[in-house]
């Protein structure tokens, strides 16, 4: 039986510049809502691009995704970070 594939929320953060950026990954790293199984990716702010962050989760780990997801919204608020779009899988 193969594990089933992977999914993410997917963050686009229009605006963000490298240095708020760094300080979010800082914070997102540091906290254990962020810990394994979930996957944190990132696409640093480039010109013409904004950044995005995605959270990787197996779907057996879609609650603790949405409690992670929460709380990632609550570490782009305490940056000044409005959020311009975020895609859950499943949830259309």
């Amino acid at each position: 039986m193969t594990d089933p594939a992977p999914q993410g929320i997917a963050f686009t953060l229009d605006g963000v510049d490298d240095l708020t950026f760094t300080r979010i990954l800082r914070d997102v790293t540091r906290d254990d809502a962020f810990r394994r199984p979930l996957q944190i990716q990132a696409q640093e702010p480039r010109p013409g691009s904004p950044a995005r962050l995605t959270l990787v989760f197996r779907p057996a780990d879609r609650t603790r995704a949405i409690e992670a997801m929460q709380r990632l919204k609550t570490v782009l608020l305490r940056h000044g970070v409005q959020v311009d779009s975020v895609r859950v899988p499943g949830g259309d």
